[in-house]
């Protein structure tokens, strides 16, 4: 983590600003622990990632094997001491979703070249060069890398394996954080342009879409892409949108679609997955401006 980041983050509870204790420092923070006076709270910062996740034993509940990665990765008493604890609290026999979201995040890696990524990088370089821009569900950080060519960036997602791959390729400019979007980090700070993309299946689009349009200045921009893939049994969100109402709910929200984007798009997004199977999706791409 870079120690400039700390004025832009927040409680997620309180809103209140942390304070950091810094326990290994290389040029970033490589460990130490950001600290909410006002709720009590800590958040770990572990391998120069910071977990933002008001309860960390949670965060690991789901995540066991994470959990002993992390307590490998720490090198100072004090953290793996924290780490300990947290997993000595989690029930036992839980689902490991680190499991998956390591094996994605190797898939996205594998992938990164995707054309869908070019074109919507296209897009994304008529976007005014100044200011912050978020990425929500940033993954391995493709389009951060590439906004922070122009932009000061920061990128959040659920998964460590993917913010640890993203890490690999860090500037000074740029800085990400484990953290969820409906909870995130970042308290009541406007950006510049905000981007989410291909989250609809995983976050409940229409709460996503109000804690986005809070987070964009006035004439700022959002980026959205999807393709609309709702159907996943017991995890489906409760309340699809599709091509129209998601065009609908951004103008309630405030929002002027460009007139690229006005109609649906169908950009392919083809992921290999191993030898013997791929996706193959047709993904809608959204850019509306703040008014």
């Amino acid at each position: 983590m870079h120690e400039s980041s700390l004025k832009h983050i927040r409680c997620m509870r309180c809103g209140k600003k942390l304070s950091l204790e810094v326990l290994k420092k290389d040029g970033e923070i490589r460990e130490g622990f950001l600290l909410c006076t006002g709720c009590d709270l800590r958040f770990p910062i572990i391998d120069k990632i910071p977990i933002l996740w008001d309860d960390f034993a949670t965060y690991l509940s789901n995540r066991p094997r994470l959990g002993g990665t992390l307590y490998a990765k720490a090198s100072t008493q004090r953290l793996k001491i924290y780490i300990k604890e947290k997993l000595g609290s989690i029930p036992k026999n839980r689902t490991d979703v680190s499991l998956v979201e390591k094996r994605w995040s190797s898939i996205y890696e594998k992938n990164k070249k995707s054309k869908f990524y070019d074109v919507v990088k296209k897009s994304l370089d008529k976007i005014p060069s100044s200011g912050i821009v978020l990425e929500h569900g940033c993954s391995i950080g493709i389009m951060v890398r590439h906004m922070a060519k122009l932009h000061n960036v920061f990128g959040i997602d659920k998964s460590y394996h993917a913010i640890e791959i993203a890490k690999k390729s860090d500037s000074e400019n740029v800085d990400y954080f484990v953290a969820d979007s409906l909870s995130h980090p970042f308290g009541k700070a406007k950006f510049d342009s905000v981007i989410g993309l291909n989250l609809f299946e995983i976050i409940e689009p229409k709460l996503f879409l109000r804690s986005l349009s809070k987070q964009v200045k006035k004439d700022g921009f959002l980026v959205l892409s999807d393709p609309y893939d709702f159907e996943r049994g017991e995890k489906s969100v409760r309340e699809p949108l599709y091509e129209e109402s998601v065009r609908i709910e951004l103008g309630r929200l405030g929002f002027s679609i460009s007139k690229e984007t006005k109609n649906p798009a169908y950009l392919p997004w083809n992921l290999k997955l191993h030898q013997r199977a791929a996706l193959r999706y047709k993904v809608d791409l959204i850019i509306g401006k703040k008014r």
